[in-house]
């Protein structure tokens, strides 16, 4: 069992995640009606892994015999319009989840919850993972430049992500 103080925090994560999928369904949606079809897959792409680390946290409650608790995901904000700045607000984005899931290794320690602190050990090195992947896209930008043939390229290349995770949550069984 997990204490309430935990199961809130996971609950909070859970609802984070979901505001992220949800982030980049609005980016990926953002990105197909400027005719960016590829970008917009990797966007879509990302929207799946953010619900699939969502329902990793929603098992991981249920298996603990914790309750579960679903709070409204707000209204995606972000302005961007432009191919970098959208990356700059995604590789951002992923600084404050990598910051929300350190807070959740923080207070397992703090409450010597070794179970959860295995358990969001996965969260950290995914994070390392986002982070990375946002940095990349980033320095590819500046390399190809910031321009029409730049994304051009761009947006091929990140056309042929594939999906990588399990997309029907039922089979997940709860956590891993």
């Amino acid at each position: 069992m997990i204490t309430k103080r935990m199961a809130d925090r996971i609950n909070l994560q859970i609802n984070r995640e979901m505001y992220s999928a949800y982030l980049y369904m609005a980016m990926s949606a953002r990105m197909a009606e400027a005719g960016y079809k590829g970008i917009a897959n990797w966007l879509m792409v990302q929207y799946h892994e953010e619900m699939f680390h969502a329902m990793k946290l929603y098992g991981y409650l249920q298996d603990q015999g914790a309750s579960v608790v679903l709070e409204a995901i707000a209204r995606p904000d972000f302005k961007e319009t432009g191919v970098k700045e959208l990356f700059q607000h995604v590789l951002e984005h992923e600084k404050g989840v990598s910051a929300s899931i350190r807070e959740i290794a923080a207070l397992a320690r703090e409450e010597k919850d070794y179970a959860t602190e295995a358990f969001i050990a996965w969260y950290i090195s995914e994070q390392v993972e986002e982070e990375k992947n946002a940095t990349e896209i980033l320095q590819t930008i500046d390399l190809l430049g910031d321009s029409a043939q730049g994304n051009f390229m761009l947006n091929i290349e990140l056309g042929k992500r594939k999906l990588t995770v399990p997309v029907n949550f039922a089979e997940l069984g709860g956590a891993d």
